[in-house]
């Protein structure tokens, strides 16, 4: 099958990537309103994009009104934000803060999600996360308009807080005992611990 996606409709292009581009890894992103008001929402379009200096990057898309989510807004008027990962155990409550809210109603609030507070920026972090990374504004591309646009939100990590029931005895991150989930196509999800290893050229 061969597919046209100049020809697509926004929805159904998003459809076919989504549902062949995968695992995709979950940014969990908490950010703050200058009035202090907290948000907290997944989005699967997340990636660690360079390393000097150290940025990620994550997509928050437009709603199908084509009207911006919170935590761009956020972003724009407070510019730092909580890159929170996500293991299996808070899967639940991860989908939860996808559900739209009122604007200004703190998804940490409404579903009995833990914080702690953050080092260098406003906002604050997931408390049960076992990595989060802190992270001022670098810059915002965006791409498209109206409903389905997107703002490419890249943002440079200042701080990291990584449990250290993940790390292992050399003190690094262990694979083994991060049980991250990675989103699919459609409703489904995956964990990380299933692992292969090859050796490298």
């Amino acid at each position: 099958m061969r597919i046209d996606f100049e020809k697509l409709a926004p929805r159904d292009a998003y459809g076919w990537m989504t549902g062949t581009i995968y695992p995709r890894p979950i940014a969990w992103v908490s950010t703050i309103s200058p009035e202090g008001r907290t948000n907290l929402a997944p989005f699967s379009y997340f990636q660690a994009v360079a390393s000097n200096p150290p940025v990620l990057m994550f997509v928050p898309a437009n709603n199908r009104g084509g009207v911006k989510k919170d935590t761009l807004v956020n972003i724009e008027r407070v510019p730092e934000f909580v890159v929170n990962l996500v293991p299996f155990e808070l899967a639940g409550a991860m989908n939860s803060t996808a559900a739209s809210l009122p604007h200004g109603e703190s998804e940490f609030e409404r579903f009995g999600i833990a914080a702690l507070p953050s080092e260098r920026v406003r906002p604050p972090r997931v408390a049960l996360s076992p990595v989060s990374f802190e992270c001022a504004l670098h810059s915002i591309v965006p791409i498209g308009e109206g409903p389905g646009g997107t703002n490419v939100v890249f943002g440079r990590i200042l701080v990291g807080h990584f449990s250290d029931e993940v790390l292992g005895p050399d003190g690094r991150p262990d694979s083994a005992k991060l049980d991250l989930i990675g989103r699919m196509g459609g409703d489904w999800y995956t964990r990380t611990t299933e692992r292969f290893e090859v050796e490298r050229p």
